[in-house]
């Protein structure tokens, strides 16, 4: 392909996202915040004129041994409209692929969280890293192939200082990965701050 089909690929792609926009039809939303930035009351009421919606629920399930995460999952179940569906899944690839309508994932974070715990991260068992990549690419593949409206949540975990663990550095950087890879591959991209949203510009073509 020349750089010439090249720049023509690219621009009729943001052309079609900015029809799906105005249109109303956004396609594929990535919305990004911080920690009760309002990102989650902002992606449901993106999907709030769709009748039906699945809500993918990746994260860890509410316990007794943690009454304050429990509290936040019941805080975000009393929000949702009673005719939306919930699914709690880690496999979001498989998830999306069998959508037949609208999807609200909330949220990556939390997923990416739970993931590295299955493929054995926080051990740092041998192939971690080589299950981690599996799980992401199909997740990403899932993404980009479906053509339900898709809202995905997630932290934006760019903004803060270095963390100090093996851990929370393995974490921030897988997350902040995904998230970049995931808004290349989304029509339209929010940050919210404090409440406010924030329509990031598309990507200058090259």
């Amino acid at each position: 392909m020349t750089k010439l089909t090249q720049r023509f690929a690219a621009t009729l792609e943001v052309t079609a996202r900015l029809l799906r926009r105005y249109s109303g039809d956004e396609g594929k939303v990535l919305v990004l915040g911080g920690v009760r930035s309002g990102k989650s009351r902002h992606a449901e009421r993106l999907m709030s004129e769709h009748p039906e919606v699945v809500y993918v629920a990746p994260g860890y399930p509410a316990t007794d041994d943690d009454p304050e995460w429990a509290a936040r999952i019941a805080q975000h179940q009393a929000r949702r409209p009673a005719h939306w569906r919930t699914v709690e899944s880690t496999d979001l690839a498989a998830t999306v692929r069998k959508a037949t309508g609208p999807l609200l994932i909330d949220c990556l974070g939390v997923w990416v969280s739970r993931v590295l715990g299955e493929v054995g991260a926080w051990d740092q068992t041998d192939g971690w890293e080589l299950r981690l990549d599996e799980r992401l690419e199909d997740f990403l593949a899932a993404w980009v192939s479906t053509r339900v409206p898709i809202v995905a949540v997630t932290n934006e975990v760019g903004m803060g200082v270095v963390p100090a663990t093996m851990s929370g550095r393995v974490f921030r950087d897988v997350l902040g990965a995904l998230n970049g890879r995931v808004a290349a591959e989304s029509d339209s991209v929010q940050l919210v701050v404090a409440g406010r949203v924030l329509r990031l510009d598309e990507r200058a073509l090259l």
